[in-house]
């Protein structure tokens, strides 16, 4: 930890002015992270639904906690390592929400019911299901999964309504360690479909078809007490089907400019939710007029598609200039951030950029009061 994090913890009480790190921070006004939690859990429960954050947005077991506060059912892991960073922390309960065909990882997943924590994970497949199986009995024990849905996306999840079926009756006849408790249903292509009306309809076709699935499972006798999916992008869509028991959203907490660009209801923006989450970078360098080097590039943000958006400086472009670097280019007319000058950036997609960064610098009336760490960094196996 640098100088500046050791005073930082001594002190409690850093002006977010001194925030003097010679790389790129984290910044998180502490308020809006959990107005975000608060009106997301309120927004959910008055439509008759649960939350089941997705913990791989913000890798945090100090963010999981105030979720959980708030009222959410359980946390989301995209992984066996996320979830093993948040059992670790006293995090529960945990959904891991990719399937694992590995006898390794069936163990690992095995081994952390075993020692009592409340996990759940999604199977897809028969194999999956035979390694967790043989798993969860050499340690004496059951795991609740759900069957991963296909939603006609092609990453993860089983596809035809009778492969499903079959996967049920096996898991009840042949996997007597497990238990089928519900299914997975995320349709990860419609999250950012432009434009709130046809994110709907396409979100509406896709639960259609998975609710034809569930009538089919419980007319077979299957248990589906949990019917979980859905995201930030149709959080106040999906929580109208009535087959959702609850929803996996993640970047609610702290948005991000894929997010924001997808529209709301009510306009182009999706400005239901705040930025609770910038990264905050220094002006370096001018080589030349109507433009400044910002020390922040590719290894400050991560962007599929789309660059970082500077907060408070509205006509601005910021340009990728290398890995350690970007430019921004100024509107004809407008002030220039002087040599020095903190620059605030919405991230691009908050997920990955996150992963970027040991810890989020949390600042409460404008004075950081904590580090909290990026605990589940890297954790992507």
């Amino acid at each position: 930890m640098s100088a500046i994090a050791d005073q930082l913890l001594a002190a409690h009480d850093l002006p977010v002015i001194q925030l003097d790190e010679p790389l790129p921070v984290e910044d998180i006004p502490e308020a809006a992270l959990d107005r975000n939690i608060d009106r997301m859990a309120r927004f959910q429960a008055a439509k008759g639904k649960a939350v089941r954050p997705h913990a791989k947005t913000h890798k945090s077991p100090e963010i999981a906690r105030r979720q959980l506060a708030a009222g959410a059912v359980g946390v989301c892991a995209a992984k066996v390592s996320e979830a093993l960073v948040l059992v670790r922390a006293g995090i529960g309960p945990v959904l891991i929400t990719s399937p694992v065909a590995t006898p390794a990882k069936a163990a690992l997943v095995a081994g952390l019911a075993a020692q009592g924590a409340d996990v759940q994970i999604v199977v897809d497949s028969r194999l999956g299901a035979q390694v967790l199986d043989a798993a969860a009995r050499e340690h004496g024990i059951a795991i609740d999964v759900l069957i991963d849905l296909d939603p006609l996306l092609g990453r993860t999840g089983v596809r035809e309504p009778a492969d499903v079926l079959a996967l049920a009756a096996w898991l009840e006849t042949d996997a007597a360690a497990l238990r089928l408790v519900g299914i997975q249903h995320y349709a990860g292509q419609v999250m950012h479909v432009s434009g709130h009306a046809e994110r709907q309809a396409k979100s509406l076709q896709c639960w259609r078809r998975a609710e034809s699935i569930c009538a089919a499972l419980r007319d077979a006798g299957h248990r589906l007490d949990v019917v979980t999916g859905a995201g930030t992008g149709t959080y106040d869509i999906d929580c109208n089907v009535d087959a959702v028991t609850d929803l996996q959203v993640g970047s609610y907490v702290f948005m991000d400019q894929q997010y924001l660009d997808v529209g709301g209801r009510d306009g182009d923006v999706l400005d239901d939710f705040e930025v609770s989450l910038t990264v905050l970078t220094t002006a370096i360098s001018q080589p030349k007029a109507g433009a400044i080097t910002v020390d922040c590039g590719f290894k400050g943000f991560a962007s599929e598609s789309i660059p970082p958006t500077p907060r408070d400086l509205p006509g601005t472009r910021y340009h990728f200039f290398g890995d350690e670097h970007g430019v921004l280019t100024l509107p004809q007319g407008a002030q220039e951030p002087l040599l020095g000058q903190r620059v605030a950036f919405v991230t691009p997609h908050c997920d990955p950029t996150v992963n970027l960064y040991d810890y989020y610098w949390v600042h409460r009336d404008g004075a950081v009061h904590a580090l909290w760490p990026v605990s589940a960094r890297g954790c992507s196996w």
